[in-house]
């Protein structure tokens, strides 16, 4: 059996092509990477530049010939931050499936931490040990730490060094006091997570990522080790990689690929990468780190061969049979089960708080809190009519415990939650009953507005409060960090429930 795995990420995008030897045993016979970075200038502008865009399309048509040439069986594929937090990240997507056939998953910081673990305890050997795992990207720094059985944290911190670098508009040397700010701004942003990670515990920390492993060679090679065949299972000392980052600050933009182990390619952003590394590493208390050379692409094909090793579900088991069936299709569709959850959260809290002006009950939450539970399942078939592709799955699955009744409601608020808003010029709406038109306008705008406050997929918003006038509804947003993509797709979407509830829908910060 051959899988390919596509990494779409913000800086670069890789590929790896694998035979499988067991569960959790390949050989990879094809590695590719791009640094399209697709992220350049995201995170100022909140959109993809041309350039990157086109050329990021380019990359994947090449990726997806060269997979289909080798003979694969699976190309699986994810999109991290720059598609996440770009305004023009789902256009993009888009493109890649009308043009490829391959319908890329957007995955969440939290679960891309969690497959960069599983690559991780696949690649060093943990033993008893609980290992923190930092992965520096071009958008966000993934921390995630367990043991060989367990996950016992994890969280994505908007930390990458196209983020950092977009901090420094004119891209030129980073003085003292540039850096002071910087480093500033890492510990504000990142001191929760560390605060966390230390009262678990752990005893050792591995870096991976481009970034990382860069930084550490260049490092250790500086130091006078030998040259290395492979980087895995590396340990590199903070002191030299604190020594290497004093030398890139002082060393010009074009001459950083002097360093060995430092990619022309890199040179604009891997002094940023250095500040950030260590700091961090400062921040956790440790003189030194192990190198790994495996990364997200790796993780995506353990856990594919995890998932379609097993007939019996990961999901812990619940006793509420609808539940529990919903999850059983949740993870047979390879949709991101926490972040659903999430979703689901946030969509019940926004019908408790408008209950008195909708009226409705136990049968209409739990058709709202299923609805979101599976809205997303059809990106399994494909991402561009993904709200069409939920609902087909659902009709076919007929899951266990549902009625038919509840299966067509829940069906059509899964076609409903995005893109086109229910109207009597579609024909299956149209065939409702009015009673069942109603519940689809009103607990679809809801669900609209709860998947666009979780834009990132990072679980940033954390809480809603509703405040009901006369002729508003004023939906008060609360969380962590910036919620401005969160709250700007929550806005675009508020007409379906605006015109439902006949009211105003205004969206904001807490």
């Amino acid at each position: 059996m051959k899988l390919a795995a596509i990494d779409i990420g913000t800086n670069s995008i890789h590929m790896i092509i694998v035979e499988v030897l067991a569960q959790r045993n390949f050989d990879v016979i094809e590695r590719e990477k791009e640094m399209v970075k697709l992220g350049s200038g995201v995170f100022a502008t909140h959109r993809l530049s041309d350039r990157a865009f086109d050329n990021g399309l380019e990359v994947i048509q090449r990726y997806v010939q060269l997979a289909e040439q080798v003979g694969v069986d699976e190309i699986i594929t994810a999109a991290t931050s720059a598609i996440r937090e770009a305004q023009n990240g789902e256009a993009f997507l888009s493109q890649v499936v009308r043009q490829t056939g391959l319908a890329p998953r957007i995955i969440s910081g939290r679960e891309e931490a969690r497959l960069i673990f599983l690559a991780v305890r696949n690649s060093i050997a943990l033993e008893d040990e609980t290992a923190l795992v930092f992965d520096i990207g071009g958008g966000s720094t993934e921390a995630v730490m367990g043991d060989r059985q367990n996950i016992l944290f994890r969280d994505s911190l908007p930390l990458g060094v196209l983020r950092l670098l977009d901090m420094f508009e004119d891209k030129g040397p980073v003085g003292s006091e540039g850096r002071h700010v910087l480093e500033s701004h890492i510990e504000f942003v990142a001191q929760q997570a560390i605060d966390q990670i230390r009262e678990i515990g752990f005893d050792r920390v591995i870096g991976t990522s481009g970034t990382i492993r860069s930084l550490g060679e260049a490092a250790y090679l500086e130091s006078g080790g030998d040259s290395l065949q492979s980087v895995n299972a590396e340990t590199v000392r903070l002191k030299d990689i604190k020594r290497l980052t004093d030398d890139l600050l002082e060393t010009k933009v074009a001459k950083r690929a002097k360093f060995e182990g430092i990619s022309e390619k890199r040179t604009d952003a891997i002094h940023l990468g250095g500040i950030l590394l260590v700091k961090l590493l400062t921040m956790v208390d440790v003189k030194e780190i192990t190198l790994c050379d495996a990364s997200l692409r790796e993780g995506m094909i353990l856990d594919y061969l995890e998932r379609h090793s097993q007939e019996v579900p990961s999901f812990p088991d619940e006793t509420n049979l609808r539940y529990r069936k919903a999850a059983q299709l949740a993870q047979k569709y390879e949709s991101d089960w926490p972040r659903n959850e999430h979703v689901a959260d946030l969509a019940l809290q926004l019908f408790d708080q408008t209950q008195t002006l909708h009226g409705y009950g136990e049968f209409e939450r739990d058709l709202l809190r299923f609805s979101a539970l599976l809205h997303d399942i059809g990106q399994f078939i494909s991402y561009q009519k993904h709200h069409k592709n939920s609902r087909y799955i659902i009709n076919r699955e007929n899951p266990r415990g549902f009625t038919d009744e509840e299966i067509l409601l829940i069906s059509t608020l899964t076609r409903y939650h995005c893109k086109a808003a229910p109207t009597k010029q579609h024909k299956r709406f149209r065939k409702l009953s009015k009673p069942h038109r109603q519940i689809v306008q009103i607990l679809s705008g809801l669900l609209r507005i709860a998947v666009g406050l979780d834009k990132t997929k990072n679980q940033r918003v954390k809480s809603v409060s509703c405040e009901i006038s006369a002729e508003t509804l004023a939906i008060a947003v609360a969380g962590h960090g910036n919620l401005d993509l969160e709250i700007w797709a929550a806005q675009r979407d508020r007409h379906v429930l605006a015109e439902a509830l006949e009211r105003d829908v205004d969206i904001h910060f807490a």
